[in-house]
This record gives C-alpha cells, sequence and structure tokens, in this order.
C-alpha cells in the first residue's frame, strides 16, 4: 500500500488532551502482552474516506512488548458497508488470507482486518502472536457495528478467481478506483452511467482466462426496473468506443454483469454461468395434508362405530323400557297410562262401552 508509514505518524501528546482522549478511546490499553504507549489522532485518512462516510476519522497508536512494538492504525465509517469498501481497496493480489479472524489479509509483514465499521492495520506483525492478534480484534468487535455485508459480495464466483482482486464500490469514486487497481482505466467512462444516486452497488474482480484476465463487474440495484433503465444507459456508451466494444454485459432481474475485455465471448458466457445470483419466491400460506387410511383400517372403524351405536341403542332402549315397567308396577294407573287420559274411539257395534283399563 502506498500509505504514510503509521510509525512516522505517531507522536508523543502534549497539550492537546481532548484530543488524546479521544484518540485512545478507540483501542484498547492493552491486549495479551502489548500495552498502549502514544497516539495520534487521523494520521492519515483512506482516499475513500469522503464517500464511505467517514464517522470518526483515523486513529494510530503505538503498543508495546518488553523490546518489541507495533503500530496499529484503525478508522471508522458509518456503516460495514462503507467498511467493506475502503477494505477491499487495500486488498492486493499477493495477499494472503489470514487465519486470525474472517476477512483478514497478510503480507508485507502487515495485516489488514475489517472488524465491524472499521478497517483495522497493524505492522509490524512478526512480533504479535496469533492468539494476541484475535484478542485486539475480539475487543475491537465488540464495540463495532455488527451489521451484515453487503450481500452482493457473495455472488462472485469462486472459480478462478485471482485472490486478493476482489473491490466493493458504493460510488463513483471506489468505483474508478477498483478499475483503476484491476488496469481497466478505460471503462471509466461508464461510471456516471451506472446510478450510484439510484442505490446502486458494484463487486469486481479479476478472473484467470486463457490469454490472461479478464474483469467481472457486478451491479445490482434496488429493483428491477431501476437496473432495466441503467442498462441502457451503459449499453450505447460500450457500443460508441470501439476499444469498449468487446465488453459484454447482460440483466438478470436486479443484477447487471459486465465481463471486461473477455478473452471469448464463450468464456464470458461461461463466466457469467458461475455467478452466485438465484431469485427465490416464498410464499407462505397456512397448509394442511391429506392422507387417506389403509382401507383395512376403515373396515375396522365402520364396524366399531356400528357396534359402539347398536351398543349405546340397546342401553338407552333397556333403560327407557326398565324405568316405564317398574314405574307401572309400583305406580299402576298413576304415571303411565292413567285410564281419565285414554280415550278410546269406537264404532258403536255393540251396546257394550270399551272400558279401558281392559286393555292392560
Amino acid at each position: 500500500m502506498n500509505k504514510p508509514s503509521i510509525l512516522a505518524a505517531v507522536v508523543v501528546c502534549s497539550g492537546l488532551w481532548t484530543t488524546c482522549l479521544h484518540a485512545q478511546s478507540m483501542l484498547p490499553e492493552r491486549f495479551g502482552a502489548w500495552s498502549k504507549q502514544t497516539c495520534v489522532d487521523r494520521p492519515y485518512a483512506s482516499p475513500l474516506a469522503g464517500e464511505a462516510g467517514d464517522a470518526s476519522g483515523a486513529v494510530a497508536c503505538q503498543y508495546s512488548a518488553g523490546t518489541k512494538s507495533a503500530s496499529v492504525w484503525l478508522e471508522q465509517f458509518r456503516d460495514p458497508s462503507s467498511a467493506y469498501e475502503v477494505y477491499t481497496s487495500f486488498l492486493r493480489p499477493g495477499l494472503s488470507a489470514s487465519t486470525v479472524a474472517p476477512l483478514t489479509a497478510a503480507g508485507n509483514d502487515q495485516l489488514i482486518a475489517l472488524v465491524g465499521n472499521r478497517v483495522v492495520t497493524i505492522s509490524p506483525i512478526k512480533y504479535a502472536s496469533d492468539g494476541d492478534l484475535m484478542l485486539l480484534l475480539d475487543q475491537l468487535k465488540q464495540a463495532s457495528d455488527r451489521s451484515p455485508l453487503p450481500p452482493i459480495r457473495a455472488y462472485l464466483p469462486d472459480i478462478d478467481m485471482v485472490q486478493g482482486s476482489q473491490k466493493y464500490a458504493l460510488g463513483q469514486a471506489g468505483f474508478d478506483a477498483a478499475l483503476q487497481t484491476l488496469k481497466e482505466s478505460k471503462f471509466t467512462s461508464i461510471t456516471p452511467e451506472i446510478g450510484f444516486a439510484k442505490g446502486a452497488e458494484a463487486m469486481l474482480a479479476n478472473y484467470h482466462s486463457a490469454t490472461g484476465t479478464e474483469t467481472l463487474v457486478l451491479i445490482e440495484y434496488p429493483t428491477p426496473q431501476i437496473a432495466e433503465q441503467q442498462l441502457k444507459h451503459i449499453q450505447p456508451i460500450l457500443a460508441a468506443n470501439a476499444e469498449l466494444a468487446s465488453a459484454t454485459v447482460e440483466r438478470k432481474n436486479s443484477l447487471l454483469s459486465l465481463v471486461l475485455s473477455p478473452s471469448s465471448p464463450q468464456s464470458a458466457a461461461n463466466l457469467r454461468e458461475n455467478i452466485k445470483y438465484g431469485i427465490a419466491v416464498t410464499w407462505n400460506e397456512g397448509s394442511h395434508t391429506l392422507t387417506d387410511p389403509p382401507w383395512l383400517v376403515t373396515v375396522k372403524n365402520i364396524f366399531i362405530g356400528t357396534l359402539a351405536f347398536c351398543g349405546i341403542a340397546l342401553v338407552l332402549g333397556v333403560a327407557f323400557g326398565g324405568v316405564r315397567v317398574l314405574t307401572k308396577r309400583l305406580f299402576p294407573g298413576k304415571v303411565f297410562d292413567r285410564p281419565e287420559d285414554l280415550e278410546v274411539l269406537q264404532l258403536g257395534l255393540s251396546g257394550k262401552r270399551i272400558d279401558p283399563r281392559d286393555f292392560y
């Protein structure tokens, strides 16, 4: 990285106690065997700090462990997406992923880490153990913004990617800087037409091809309508310039994919096929599953139901009849079949009047 040395920027605080206290509050007093010595506010700022929303500036502190020393530089941004833009701007091919923590890269005796909405640079790291570095990053994580990183970072294909070439852009400055780093500055003419003011965000990376490298650019928009609108702005610029005409651009839902300087149309198509972007429609609706029981179970249930019905009818019939017979025996003519309540219709074929009691 073309940065001033942090060691040169660290000075002893004298007189500006407010500034010094603010600087020291952003970094811990100790981590592992290392203790803080001197600090300075804003030794330098990232070139993308303005676009990324620099919220709290930068802090550099000198740490020591016995006769060993190391410098820690921290810059804080408004959210993790802004910090991720700055973090990827520091990445270069040749840096290797570190095992200290996710989203860390090491190289040239320096560790670069993304911790929430903070970008941390530690150098030199040859004196610090992995355990000490983990302790530092864990302490910084506690006070950082833990919002999710932009999903577009996961859309890039893994096959044939040039590690360290990944770049994320939230605005024109970040996009132009990414193109310059990836040696595709000739495509900066499309930058004003991408539509960052409409909520676009871009992810870029280089990929190995048969003739060298080719650059994949992914641009995601809030809606498919905005993506289609910006596609119609970008296509004429590519077609009007013979130097850019080889680039291809396609839209899938809210995502535009551009392959800059492809080795062949088939190579560009293969690269697009590996993009990890899909559309999923979820419909949450109450539902139930109807299943028919086996026929033997159905027949068994029919027999059981019929027997139960017959048993209930028998019990009720016996109960009703028994109560009636018992009542008539105990209280003859008092409850049931009272003569005064009975009336017999007769044809009068004989002169004898029928007595209802003769029926019982």
